[in-house]
């Protein structure tokens, strides 16, 4: 896959926040699976839905991290807002699949599924790597979405 591609919608947002949202959403997923409590995956896919609907001000997870941004006094990095809502939308659906096996106390099945979440949350937290890019890239070379 020699270049990516990511949606777009010309809307700027700030990618340190983005980036501390990811390291958030992985300390999430490492607390479900230290303790097993399903709460805390409903939490994440409830936080997970207004940032994908572009709503961010009703995340809990978004101010906390410009709370965060603040507090470290990082400066604001614009970066288009498409990429993000592409992978909220797709953190959203990982989670919903989270809790359905975890529901039907597929343990391994929800950790597996959980290691991976906090893995790609962590790849963009920390290397600034969108996991959501390679899969939307895939997405469009195979048709699936234009």
């Amino acid at each position: 896959m020699s270049e990516l591609s990511c949606p777009i919608d010309h809307v700027k947002v700030d990618e340190n926040k983005m980036r501390l949202i990811a390291l958030l959403v992985s300390v999430c997923g490492i607390g479900y699976l230290l303790t097993g409590y399903i709460l805390i995956i409903v939490f994440v896919i409830v936080d997970f839905l207004p940032r994908m609907l572009g709503n961010p001000q009703y995340s809990l997870l978004a101010k906390l991290a410009g709370l965060l941004a603040a507090l470290l006094k990082l400066k604001q990095k614009p970066t288009d807002r498409g990429p993000k809502r592409f992978a909220a939308g797709m953190g959203l659906v990982f989670n919903l699949l989270i809790l359905f096996v975890a529901l039907m106390h597929w343990v391994t099945a929800a950790t597996v599924l959980t290691a991976m979440l906090c893995c790609f949350a962590f790849l963009e937290a920390f290397a600034a790597v969108c996991i959501g890019c390679f899969i939307y890239t895939i997405l469009q070379k195979t048709a699936l979405i234009r």
